[in-house]
């Protein structure tokens, strides 16, 4: 693993490796000499400029390379799949994919999180923030939950890109949300 994947593993009280989710112990990690290796061995062509490179330095390559740039540039730009009233990301903070607080496990959706929690995390008694709450414009990011997986079975059952308008604050959407049961009847 690099060290930016291995890193969130190592800040947990009781660190968990990142494939198999076996405990170990962080003064025991060692280089995978022979892996990095076999990186510097092999090469593959670039997928922009096609040039032939080791594997080892592929992503320094395909970072500062001209084409792939190009090719980048050119790819569509993000349409959301449901309509939505958010505005198309620009910069604004993620609110689709979070790093689970136990391990560090990145790039999980709501639902990914709730499922990837309850089947590693289960008799966690770590208190830990929610990564979605305080994603949220509401939410603290200080916050620490008692329960953390009862938090996430209840508050986070679907996804709130749907039916929040984050441009407005609690408030104003209570009340939204109201008068559209009102009209509903």
């Amino acid at each position: 693993f690099c060290g930016e994947c291995l890193q969130p593993c190592l800040q947990v009280p009781s660190p968990l490796c990142p494939l198999c989710r076996m405990p170990f112990d962080p003064k025991k990690v060692e280089k995978a000499s022979n892996v990095e290796k076999q990186l510097s061995s092999y090469k593959a062509p670039c997928r922009g400029c096609s040039k032939k490179v080791t594997l080892a330095k592929m992503r320094s390559h395909v970072s500062s390379c001209a084409k792939v740039q190009e090719q980048m540039a050119n790819c569509p730009k993000f349409v959301p799949v449901v309509p939505t009233s958010q505005p198309i990301p620009s910069n604004i903070p993620n609110r689709s994919t979070f790093v689970c607080p136990y391990c560090g496990a990145r790039n999980l959706d709501q639902q990914e999180l709730v499922k990837h929690c309850m089947e590693n995390h289960r008799n966690d008694p770590n208190k830990v923030v929610c990564p979605v709450c305080s994603a949220m414009p509401w939410g603290d990011p200080s916050y620490k939950s008692a329960n953390f997986l009862q938090h996430l079975l209840h508050r986070h059952k679907f996804s709130y890109d749907t039916f929040v308008d984050y441009n407005i604050d609690e408030e104003a959407a209570l009340q939204a949300a109201l008068a559209l049961s009102l009209s509903e009847n």
